[in-house]
């Protein structure tokens, strides 16, 4: 079958398609409630470990060696941020400030990722002040919560430096969002296309001369059909 005729099939039909495309586009205007926006508030962390005191016989230089574990370190740290243990700690310390907020729900809001000995923190949440403020209280109680679990340093433990931030920003519509109306007008289309060749193979009328010639009916006359449109 060629192109054109792929196309016949449509234009003869092509009411539903733009029936199926009009009403998933009013539907969807009329149903859509934009998200509640979001908010993102994100600081940056040093992590340092300082170097052991050098002793006569030692085999290491400790100034090379502090910055190693200090990366090692920053690997647990970053994980040690969403815990459940650091969150439990920010929303006492928000429950102090008059602030209730779950530990379920900060630690499902909190994000962590690691450049060397650079820790980024983000918190995403629906208001940009209590987005800030677990930040805060999350930067508070980090240098407060490690030494409890990083006690193999013994009495040298980390140093958290906040060095860049607290900024808040809106988080921009997800990809899945954006995407959501044009795929379902494309689905639409899809579908509409779809029903128009599923009719025209129900349809077991003749539609032209080709179709007797391939039955093999030889056609002696044609009378044109009452054309709708005039150029």
């Amino acid at each position: 079958m060629e192109l054109r005729q792929y196309w016949h099939i449509v234009w003869k039909r092509i009411w539903i398609p733009a029936l199926l495309f009009g009403v998933v586009l009013v539907v969807s205007l009329a149903l859509r409630r934009p998200p509640p926006p979001q908010y993102q508030a994100s600081a940056r962390v040093l992590v340092d470990v300082p170097p052991l005191e050098a002793v006569e016989g030692m085999g290491f230089d400790p100034r090379l060696t502090a910055p190693q574990a200090t990366e090692y370190l920053v690997d647990d740290l970053s994980l040690f941020v969403s815990s459940r243990a650091v969150a439990q700690a920010v929303s006492q310390r928000l429950a102090d400030q008059g602030v209730q907020v779950p530990a379920g729900v900060i630690q499902s809001s909190t994000a962590s990722e690691k450049v060397h000995r650079v820790v980024t923190l983000r918190v995403t949440w629906g208001d940009p002040d209590q987005a800030l403020a677990i930040l805060n209280a999350a930067i508070e109680v980090l240098p407060q919560e490690a030494p409890a679990y990083f006690g193999r340093l013994g009495l040298e433990q980390p140093q958290i430096v906040l060095f860049d931030g607290p900024s808040v920003s809106p988080v921009p519509p997800s990809l899945s969002q954006r995407l959501d109306l044009p795929m379902r007008l494309i689905l639409a289309l899809i579908a509409g296309v779809a029903l128009c060749f599923f009719l025209d193979y129900l349809d077991d009328s003749v539609r032209g001369r080709e179709e007797l010639e391939a039955m093999g009916i030889s056609v002696l006359a044609e009378v044109p059909g009452r054309r709708r449109w005039r150029r």
